[in-house]
């Protein structure tokens, strides 16, 4: 899962959350070479998105073992 990869990153590599949220969506996006498409909020690129039920980003990276997803937005939808 994301949640367990980006967990893994920061604590065993020491990411910070920020490297963490960015390695998921922007980076991702570029090695995957879609970023002009996807993997950021822009307008005219593909508005997929998660809305999660969480007080702080932080909560993604370092709680494990709950599914703070509230919502997902794929294309638009």
């Amino acid at each position: 899962s994301l949640l367990l990869t980006m967990n893994m990153a920061a604590t065993l590599f020491g990411m910070t959350v920020d490297e963490c949220l960015a390695g998921v969506t922007r980076e991702a996006a570029r090695a995957l070479g879609v970023l002009d498409k996807t993997g950021t909020l822009e307008a005219g690129k593909s508005a997929d998105l998660a809305i999660w039920d969480i007080e702080r980003p932080a909560e993604l990276v370092y709680r494990m073992g709950f599914n703070p997803l509230h919502a997902r937005i794929w294309r638009g939808q």
